[in-house]
């Protein structure tokens, strides 16, 4: 009896880390084949706005599958109406496949939500389940991965798998994010980042360079987490008006608002997915300290997909840890990003009102509260923040020396 391998999805698009997923599960469970099987309807979740059809998806899945010989990609979910539910197919392929052992393979969070499927304990009679295990799970992760084996064998009959995977995990939804950011080749086998830029899927034809200020914040605001995006508007609006206070550039300070943040959504490894894309050289720090690349990595999106000035790109740079000799721009992005309007903390009202005093005192105090709220934590400081302080304080005394 051979052993075949059902791996489903809405594979929107297909990247990298399925199909490496893939060769780690045919591996490790000794799949003869694998059917990879995008949905029509995926039952659980709506498919984003500007999703390419399931005929695209299809053709996605077809030219990523073409370097793994194993992998058969199927239109048997496409065929049928409605929602593509998991237990309709797994009678199909039982029908199709009765003399093979037939293993449905998924990662760890539908694992942990599988007895929540539509019919989970129909879908074990006609399948075994196969689960890939992050990289590196947390002990309570892997308590309730055992605790959810135990409760599917002992409750519905499961026969249960589970993979040790040491592959990278990403999800489509970063992937689609990076494609926007133009770093689709670091996690697309070629020929679907091709057939994607051929297509100008995912709004990779989009020109983004030089937006109108209302087109930029439109297309800001779509890459942030709802909950992210007060936090940007309030920057943008105090850092218009400090320019105006201390005769900066108000454009430029909106723009560069507008787009402090504008890779924070990604998380660490996805960050330095972007550092490698654009060429960020990285140091001991960075790379002990991921939470701050998306300074790094959002000033490189500002440059080379929003086609933004020097002096916009570099404010964004330095937005989280500032600099010695910063300029006016850097200096009042950086009490932006700080003591915007929705910003709550012990302190935060006297330093609203000294940056309309006196900027430099605010950058200096900024600084200092920075460093101590680092320090105090027990965390390691930026050289650029401890310079950076270090450098007004001695402009502060210059012309303090200098006014006597």
């Amino acid at each position: 009896m051979g052993r075949i391998g059902i791996y489903g999805g809405t594979f929107n698009p297909p990247h990298t880390g399925h199909m490496l997923a893939l060769r780690e599960f045919a591996e490790k469970l000794q799949l003869d084949r694998v059917l990879l099987i995008p949905d029509r309807v995926p039952p659980h979740k709506e498919m984003p706005a500007g999703s390419p059809d399931a005929a695209v998806r299809l053709e996605l899945c077809r030219l990523a599958a073409k370097e793994y010989p194993f992998v058969t990609v199927s239109d048997l979910e496409l065929r049928r109406e409605g929602r593509s539910y998991t237990v309709d197919t797994v009678r199909e392929l039982e029908a199709l496949y009765p003399d093979e052992e037939r293993i449905f393979l998924m990662g760890t969070d539908m694992f942990l939500s599988f007895d929540k499927w539509y019919m989970p304990d129909q879908i074990v009679r006609h399948v075994s389940l196969g689960m890939a295990n992050r990289q590196a799970p947390s002990e309570e992760e892997k308590n309730a991965i055992l605790a959810q084996k135990e409760k599917l064998e002992r409750e519905m009959g499961a026969t249960v798998y589970i993979v040790e995977n040491d592959l990278i995990e990403i999800s489509s939804s970063a992937v689609r994010l990076l494609l926007r950011y133009g770093a689709g080749e670091e996690v697309l086998p070629k020929a679907v980042n091709d057939e994607i830029l051929r297509l100008g899927l995912y709004r990779t034809g989009a020109d983004l360079r030089s937006l109108p200020m209302e087109k930029l914040r439109e297309e800001s605001l779509s890459l942030h987490k709802p909950r992210r995006v007060p936090h940007v508007e309030g920057c943008c609006e105090l850092a218009v008006h400090l320019a105006e206070r201390w005769g900066a550039d108000p454009v430029a300070a909106a723009r560069a608002a507008l787009l402090h943040d504008v890779t924070k959504i990604l998380s660490g490894t996805e960050q330095l997915i972007l550092c490698r894309r654009y060429g960020i050289l990285l140091d001991d720090f960075d790379r002990q300290n991921e939470s701050l690349l998306h300074a790094k990595t959002g000033a490189a999106v500002a440059k080379h997909i929003f086609g933004e000035s020097e002096e916009v790109c570099e404010a964004i740079r330095r937005h989280t840890t500032g600099k010695a000799g910063m300029t006016k721009l850097q200096k009042i992005l950086y009490l932006a990003d700080m003591i915007e309007k929705t910003r709550s903390y012990p302190g935060v009202e006297a330093l609203r009102q000294l940056a309309e005093e006196d900027l430099d005192a605010a950058v200096r105090s900024a600084l200092q509260r920075t460093i101590a709220f680092v320090q105090e934590g027990g965390r390691a400081l930026h050289p650029d923040s401890v310079q950076a302080y270090a450098y007004e304080c001695e402009q502060a005394a210059e012309q303090g020396s200098a006014g006597k």
